[in-house]
C-alpha cells in the first residue's frame, strides 16, 4: 500500500497521505500555533510598552506641582496608571466640590474607585491569556486524537493488506505521531507564555495598587487641610 522512504516520511508526505480526519487535525493545530505565536508577540511588546510608558508617567506624576494641568496634559493616555490617577482624580472632584466634605467617606469612594479602575485594567489585560491558556490545555489532547485516528488507521492498513511489516504500518504510524508533534508544538509556547505573562501581570497589578495607595495617600492629605 505505502512504501517507507525518506520521501514518504516527510512532513509535507506524512501531511498529504493523511486522511481528513488527521489533516483536518493537523491544520487545526498549525492555525493554533499561529494564533498562539501572534498573541505572543503581540503580548510581549505590549507588556513592555506599557511598562516603560508606566515608568515615565509615574515619575513625572510624583515630579509634578499642579496635578490638573498634569492630567489634562496625560487625559487621553491608554497607559493603566493613567486610567487609575484619571479615577481617583475624577471621584476627588466630585467629593470635593459641594460646600461640605465628608473625609471618611471621600478617602473610601477614593480607595474603591481606583481599585475598581485596577482590576479594569488587569482584566483587560487578561482577557487573551485565555486563549493562551485553552491552547496549552486542548492542543495536546487534539493531537492525542489525530494519533489515535491515525494508529486505527494503521491496524486497517494491516487487515487490509494482510501484512504486518514495517513498510505497511510505519507510515500511517508517523503521521500519526506527526500529530501528536505538532499538538506539543502548540501547546508548550502557549503554557510557557501563558505562566509568564500571568507572571508579568501580577507584576503590574502589584505595580498599579502601589501607585493608587500613593495617590490615596496625597488626596488624603489634601483632606486633612480641606476647608
Amino acid at each position: 500500500m505505502l512504501n517507507m522512504d525518506a520521501a514518504t516520511l516527510s512532513p509535507v508526505a506524512l501531511f498529504m497521505q493523511a486522511d481528513w480526519v488527521v489533516k483536518g487535525v493537523m491544520l487545526g493545530l498549525l492555525l493554533a500555533s499561529i494564533w498562539t505565536w501572534a498573541i505572543i508577540i503581540g503580548f510581549w511588546a505590549k507588556l513592555k510598552r506599557l511598562s516603560k510608558g508606566s515608568d515615565r508617567f509615574e515619575s513625572d506624576f510624583w515630579k509634578t506641582e499642579d496635578i490638573d494641568r498634569f492630567h489634562n496634559a496625560h487625559s487621553k493616555s491608554d497607559l493603566p496608571s493613567a486610567k487609575v490617577f484619571d479615577a481617583g482624580l475624577t471621584e476627588w472632584r466630585r467629593s470635593t466640590g459641594g460646600k461640605s466634605i465628608d473625609r471618611d467617606g471621600t478617602r473610601a469612594r477614593l480607595a474603591t474607585a481606583m481599585g475598581s479602575a485596577v482590576a479594569h485594567q488587569i482584566d483587560e489585560l487578561s482577557d487573551r491569556l485565555n486563549i493562551l491558556a485553552t491552547v496549552g490545555a486542548v492542543a495536546p489532547f487534539v493531537g492525542l486524537f489525530g494519533t489515535v485516528w491515525g494508529i486505527m488507521r494503521s491496524f486497517t492498513a494491516i487487515a487490509a493488506e494482510q501484512n504486518s511489516s514495517l513498510a505497511v504500518v510505519a507510515p500511517g504510524i508517523a503521521e500519526a505521531l506527526f500529530a501528536t508533534a505538532i499538538g506539543l508544538f502548540a501547546a508548550i509556547p502557549a503554557v510557557i507564555a501563558f505562566n509568564r505573562f500571568s507572571h508579568g501581570i501580577n507584576r503590574l497589578e502589584a505595580r498599579l495598587n502601589r501607585f493608587a495607595d500613593g495617590f490615596h495617600t496625597t488626596l488624603s492629605r489634601e483632606l486633612e487641610i480641606a476647608s
